[in-house]
């Protein structure tokens, strides 16, 4: 004789996407709170005219850059930008840059 499943309350699947969606969010932009008061002073102001750090996940920032020659003109000012933000927020806080063309404000 088969067991009977006691009865399970069902949720609208909004709600559930909503707690994915909101969980994943913060988890993108942990940490950027820290970067951004820094940001400009720590990359000069021209770059932090044309550059802006959009999210950080984990220990990769994303920034979005102006145009493509600014994102082809920081690939070589990468390493440098990481160790200049390891020097200000510690060892190991971003590894990875990321840049995408995207809004600079």
């Amino acid at each position: 004789m088969a067991k009977k499943r006691p009865k399970s309350k069902f949720i609208h699947i909004s709600s559930v996407l909503d707690k994915v969606l909101n969980a994943n969010q913060v988890e993108a932009s942990g940490g950027l709170e820290r970067i951004l008061p820094m940001w400009n002073h720590t990359v000069g102001a021209t770059i932090a005219a044309n550059a802006q750090p959009a999210a950080l996940k984990g220990q990769i920032l994303l920034v979005y850059v102006a145009n493509s020659s600014w994102m082809q003109q920081l690939l070589f000012y990468k390493d440098e930008i990481i160790t200049k933000l390891d020097a200000a927020l510690g060892k190991g806080a971003v590894t990875e840059i990321k840049f995408k063309i995207g809004p600079v404000t």
